[in-house]
């Protein structure tokens, strides 16, 4: 993977009342992640999880076209409940496309968790918008099933 400190980046805060255990295991159990991955409006009828250093993970995000979009990647770090780090590459005809690499870590704060986000090594600030909203959609999901 390129030199991540120079590449194109995207990063995102939220705060969720939730604390860090609940959260992390939101990212790390397949049966949770399914209740909320994607962004809104998309289901996910797939995800398979290793979260350990080195272990695979594979989700799909159907749209409500029914157009399934996959996505992999292999765990970095997986530190509970404070940090998790993992690539990602779309699939593009059953192989991984571009890589790159996102961190997330969960800080205890004020009775919940900040999440802090990022997404690194977009090859153009196109990819990266794309994905900001994606995951800004994504984590609207998230925090409306740990909250709610």
């Amino acid at each position: 993977m390129a030199n991540l400190a120079d590449s194109i980046a995207l990063n995102l805060s939220r705060f969720i009342s939730a604390p860090p255990q609940k959260v992390f295991l939101a990212f790390t159990d397949a049966d949770m992640l399914r209740q909320w991955w994607g962004p809104e409006t998309h289901s996910c009828p797939f995800a398979e999880l290793d979260p350990r250093p080195g272990g695979k993970w594979r989700t799909c995000m159907r749209s409500p076209e029914g157009n399934d979009n996959w996505v992999q990647g292999e765990y970095q770090e997986v530190s509970p409940p404070s940090r998790l780090v993992f690539t990602w590459a779309w699939e593009e005809d059953g192989a991984p496309g571009h890589e790159t690499l996102v961190t997330i870590d969960f800080v205890e704060k004020d009775g919940g968790t900040e999440i802090l986000f990022t997404h690194a090594g977009f090859e153009n600030d196109e990819q990266r918008d794309m994905h900001n909203q994606g995951w800004t959609s994504t984590l609207v999901c998230l925090l409306a099933t740990l909250d709610g």
